[in-house]
């Protein structure tokens, strides 16, 4: 009897900003694809692991009901998403696993240039437009703001050159389509990134095991990002001083080098980045012989 193969489903943005980043750290963790001709699916070649490419504000709905196992999305999509479909009493049925360093942005209240801004309570009473009813809502809440919002699903910055809304809250990259409206961003509801979700659905053992290898995976890529390894040549009555220099290092390798009792090699792996001034520093102290190499994968 044939047992068909069990393949997870991962959701990636169609076509914007986070794609080809979300594309490239599925590659950096060993996932090899064959895209389809729409440009909508990729099969996974040498694990059973497909890809669905769709709208990002579809990726956490698709989550939180199973249909995929693993998304990643802007935190302003999951965290809206997270309140439009999840209660108290029934909350999304999908977990934040990982954030990760890309899809930079904030979700930004902007005013009109001649509009003076005091901070939250200049909102009370205004109309506010916005493609995030949800997460803007919820931000009022906090600040115990009575405000109208104006739900726009796109095209927000000209709601108040059409007299729509008094501000806009959207997201910020850069400031320059705020700029070309005549707007200034006044406010910074929250900051954001491309974040990993997994769905809390319970899945077979297969899945679950093929699941947790390729977030293993997702967190190897994410250690290395700054990491680099470190080797030099230093007395070892320097070793203390050596130690406290390397940036973000657990215990170095000490090896003995032939023909010196007071000389060693030091091996280490620096989780933050490694600035020439470092190996000045490194140098003053007794270190010679310095070479900083990148990390392309660690496991811990």
């Amino acid at each position: 009897m044939n047992i068909p193969e069990q393949r997870i489903q991962i959701a990636l943005q169609k076509s914007g900003r986070l794609t080809d980043h979300s594309l490239d750290l599925l590659s950096r963790c060993g996932l090899k694809f064959t895209r389809s001709r729409d440009q909508l699916f990729c099969y996974g070649e040498n694990m059973p692991i497909d890809i669905l490419l769709v709208r990002d504000d579809d990726i956490p709905a698709l989550v939180s009901d199973d249909v995929c196992d693993l998304g990643i999305a802007g935190l302003n999509v999951v965290h809206e998403k997270r309140l439009q479909i999840g209660t108290d009493e029934q909350p999304a049925m999908f977990d934040q696993v990982y954030s990760l360093d890309f899809g930079h942005c904030r979700l930004a209240i902007a005013a009109p240039k001649d509009t003076e801004y005091c901070g939250p309570s200049t909102l009370q009473g205004s109309r506010i437009a916005t493609s995030y009813p949800a997460s803007v809502a919820e931000f009022l809440q906090q600040h115990g703001i009575d405000a109208d919002i104006v739900y726009l699903s796109g095209a927000v910055e000209i709601a108040t050159r059409l007299g729509r809304a008094d501000f806009i809250c959207d997201l910020v990259c850069t400031g320059s389509t705020l700029a070309a409206n005549q707007l200034r961003e006044v406010q910074t509801v929250f900051e954001s990134n491309a974040v990993v979700i997994q769905t809390r659905a319970p899945l077979s053992q297969t899945k679950q095991d093929l699941v947790d290898r390729i977030l293993q995976r997702v967190n190897g890529v994410l250690q290395v990002q700054e990491s680099k390894y470190v080797m030099l040549h230093a007395p070892r009555s320097a070793l203390k001083e050596i130690a406290a220099l390397l940036p973000g290092s657990e215990s170095p390798t000490i090896i003995p080098l032939e023909g010196f009792d007071d000389k060693v090699a030091i091996h280490v792996v620096c989780r933050e980045n490694v600035f020439w001034e470092t190996l000045e520093n490194l140098k003053a102290v007794g270190a010679s012989s310095l070479l900083v190499l990148p990390v392309e994968k660690m496991l811990v």
